[in-house]
């Protein structure tokens, strides 16, 4: 305590010399928790709305569509087909399997209509054409009136659900259903409005929210170009999921007739894989910023060790005093290394603090950017900090430990 008592004496004494003295470890040290919040806050909020879809949810498509780049083969591959969706419905260990079809521009993940009631309209939104098993898979929750049915489907009626944007946008509050909305020049009936949807990135306008759903056989009127199958299949449990995979591939292969040797020509993709890609992307940014707050770490470390062998020489009088009343080279060894650890704690402290206000102004601010502490990170940062202090004050200690008393009572 006497050591710790000495160190922060010095500070205070020296408050300039030692705020510059741990400016690298603070600025260091606040970055780092920064980046972990703000990064730790995003794969939280993703993991949250990966859970909203299900964690027994499988999609199926020609090629995959998260992380990778599309090559000319996968583009050129045979499309799934409806019958597919249904095939896949027989599988021991599937409950559910819907295929989709939409009308979008999938490279801004937004449409390219817009849906008009009277004098108001709703641009940008995808039109998509479902299955009416769609809600059993997805669990999909209704604001106002209902989904389409198989009767629907089977008389292609011009009927349409809404995303939650796009009726709040239309009827400003009041109920949708029964009224009649434009879409590509043609009359249809609202008869039910979906329930806002979780978005990947918190505040982030989600696409679904901005969709119109039809019925199948009423989109395929609409758009008879579109055939491209989106293929959703749900498992009877999270835990027969790998075995559901294995055996709608074995079921696509035999019906896409894929000979042995031939590599598959479609993907099979759960909800977990956009966690396992944003973790790979967050993973990397993180080694790249703590990289960068590992120079400025660094560098506080190395003032650290400046200022104490600076210390060390306008204290060698005072060392000379305490070794010839009877002070060992284990005293003084540990009586600096304290100090220069105290030292980088302060600097440590400080960072966690201003790090804590960023993350604070980050989640207040940037509301599709979250930020969330993570104690993990921020004891880590504290040790850290404290490691340099041990690690950067061990020579000073050493050099104050080793001086000659009776030289040291002679310097001036």
């Amino acid at each position: 305590m006497e050591a710790v008592k000495m160190a922060l004496d010095t500070v205070v004494a020296n408050k300039l010399r030692s705020g510059l003295t741990i400016l690298g470890i603070v600025i260091g040290i606040a970055t780092v928790i920064l980046i972990s919040s703000t990064i730790n806050g995003l794969n939280k909020q993703v993991s949250d709305a990966v859970s909203e879809l299900g964690t027994n949810v499988l999609w199926v498509f020609r090629f995959p569509v998260i992380g990778v780049r599309q090559t000319s083969e996968m583009l050129t591959r045979k499309q799934l087909t409806h019958e597919d969706a249904e095939a896949m419905r027989d599988l021991p260990h599937v409950v559910g399997a819907a295929g989709s079809l939409r009308f979008w521009n999938p490279q801004f993940n937004a449409g390219t209509l817009s849906v008009k009631y009277g004098t108001r309209s709703m641009s940008g939104t995808i039109l998509e054409g479902d299955d009416p098993a769609t809600p059993e898979i997805y669990d999909i929750a209704m604001d106002q009136g209902r989904y389409f049915t198989a009767m629907d489907d089977e008389r292609r009626a011009n009927v349409v659900v809404l995303g939650k944007d796009v009726a709040d946008q239309l009827f400003a509050g009041e109920s949708a259903v029964g009224k009649e909305v434009q879409i590509e020049g043609d009359m249809f009936t609202v008869i039910g409005v979906v329930a806002k949807r979780k978005s990947i990135v918190s505040g982030g306008k989600n696409p679904d929210d901005n969709t119109a759903y039809f019925p199948l056989g009423t989109f395929k009127k609409i758009h008879p170009e579109q055939k491209d199958y989106w293929i959703s299949v749900k498992a009877d449990s999270a835990e027969t999921r790998g075995l559901v995979t294995d055996e709608i591939t074995e079921l696509l292969r035999r019906r896409r007739k894929l000979r042995p040797e031939q590599d598959d020509n479609f993907y099979i993709f759960s909800p977990d894989s956009i966690t396992k890609f944003l973790a790979e992307l967050t993973g990397g940014l993180f080694l790249f910023m703590f990289a960068v707050s590992s120079v400025g770490l660094m560098v506080g470390g190395v003032g650290v060790m400046n200022i104490m062998l600076v210390s060390v020489t306008e204290r060698t009088r005072e060392i000379g005093i305490r070794k010839a009343i009877g002070a060992t080279k284990k005293t003084i060894l540990l009586q600096f290394t304290i100090e220069a650890t105290t030292l980088c704690a302060l600097g440590g402290i400080i960072g966690i603090l201003i790090g804590g206000i960023g993350t604070a102004i980050v989640h207040a601010l940037i509301s599709f950017l979250p930020a969330t502490m993570s104690t993990t990170w921020t004891v880590t940062a504290f040790v850290v900090a404290c490691l340099i202090g041990l690690v950067f004050g061990i020579y000073p200690a050493w050099k104050a430990a080793n001086l000659d008393p009776i030289e040291a009572l002679r310097y001036e």
